[in-house]
């Protein structure tokens, strides 16, 4: 089985630091290591940074109170690095090495020298993520990758131990959001975040549910991205466009939801 496959991978890496972002995939190698290694074996480490959503955090860190494991979260400075600020289309590359880097310095500090991440098979082949490069560049463990396990193997293992978080959306950081080429600044990745929680909020008081919710900075312009019949529901409502506007975007328009949409835009 592949949780048994994970278990006995991680039992042999021996005590463990994982970076944790509160996603299925590091909360998965975070709850194997624990049934390999034992709680005080294990060490979360989140980091706390501009581009991780408060909403995000939070899930981190009850995950990791729940798991008995424990949680810190160390302060990044991925802003200050020229190449994350720019935002070109290594900008994940930068970030990782400094978050990554950042992580792997406090894990050691506090006795847990191996770090490992939940990069899983299908980011392996993904054309869109040069972080991968940079966690390789640092020696870091990628168990779910070594092992072969997809995104849907880590929600099959969640489910079979009846993890409650098995089927929680992928939530990119608030840097993803924003289009290539305009500067990734504080102020910028708040606006999203706060247009985010905007529209939850705005899909909440409707009574209407989507799975995915993505503002996306355009340059001035923002695109609230929705499950597609959520979208087509609320296509022109101007109440939704007026919140996310009220926030300084210049206009809004909702379209279907569409995963690492700005990656596939001309470079």
């Amino acid at each position: 089985m592949d949780s048994t496959r994970l278990v006995t991978h991680l039992a042999g890496l021996g005590r463990l630091a994982v970076a944790f972002s509160g996603g299925a995939d590091s909360a998965l190698v975070l709850a194997a290591a624990v049934r390999a290694l034992g709680p005080a074996d294990v060490l979360a480490v989140t980091a706390n940074s501009v581009s991780l959503a408060a909403v995000e955090l939070a899930d981190a860190r009850r995950i990791a109170a729940d798991l008995g494991v424990r949680h810190l979260t160390p302060p990044t400075a991925e802003l200050a690095e020229p190449g994350y600020a720019a935002n070109g289309r290594r900008r994940c590359y930068f970030c990782k090495t400094t978050v990554l880097s950042t992580i792997a310095a406090v894990a050691a500090a506090h006795g847990f020298p191996a770090l490992a991440t939940g990069t899983n098979a299908d980011d392996a082949v993904d054309p869109f993520r040069p972080g991968i490069r940079a966690g390789d560049e640092l020696g870091v463990h990628t168990p779910l990758r070594t092992l072969g396990l997809s995104k849907e193997d880590v929600r099959a293992i969640a489910r079979s131990w009846g993890l409650a978080w098995a089927d929680k959306p992928a939530a990119p950081c608030l840097a993803s959001r924003v289009r290539y080429g305009i500067p990734i600044t504080t102020a910028t990745l708040a606006r999203v975040e706060q247009a985010e929680s905007a529209v939850r909020a705005f899909l909440s008081r409707r009574g209407l549910r989507s799975r995915d919710v993505r503002v996306r900075d355009l340059g001035g312009t923002a695109r609230i991205e929705l499950d597609p019949a959520v979208a087509a529901e609320l296509h022109d409502d101007p109440r939704l466009l007026d919140a996310v506007r009220a926030l300084g975007f210049t206009e809004a328009a909702v379209s279907s939801f569409r995963s690492g949409a700005l990656n596939h835009e001309p470079g």
